[in-house]
């Protein structure tokens, strides 16, 4: 084998052991549910080459909204998804789009982007705290 061919084999494993990290590896930013008006918890989710946070911990018995900001035009980020609350929404570039979760159980619960890409967690615990 030429150098160039190991220089392209080498560059080509570095952009996979990227993805892997970047899409399966990388560390949760961990945010808890700020107590508004009224009892609601809710957390601000700025979407951005991913959800910003990524994990969200609010008190279950209480309702949850997520107000999701969406900053970029990547086709992957343009719906959030949270398949066990049977929610499906379309994030326009710019525009928060705010959904609403009444009194949810305790339990943890994934949300994505439509190609499950991008992904998130909203983990309810009985008091508030991971």
């Amino acid at each position: 084998m030429t150098v160039d061919v190991w220089l392209v084999d080498l560059a080509a494993l570095a952009v996979i052991a990227w993805i892997v990290w970047f899409f399966w590896l990388s560390g949760k930013t961990e945010t808890l549910a700020t107590t508004v008006a009224g009892g609601m918890q809710e957390v601000h989710v700025k979407v951005k080459g991913g959800y910003d946070p990524d994990l969200v911990v609010a008190e279950a018995g209480r309702p949850v909204r997520l107000l999701f900001h969406r900053q970029e035009t990547a086709a992957c980020s343009e719906m959030v998804q949270f398949p066990d609350f049977d929610i499906s929404r379309h994030l326009p570039t710019g525009e928060t789009v705010v959904i609403d979760i009444e009194d949810p159980e305790p339990g943890e619960y994934e949300f994505a982007c439509q190609m499950g890409m991008l992904r998130g967690k909203l983990v309810v615990t009985s008091d508030g705290r991971p």
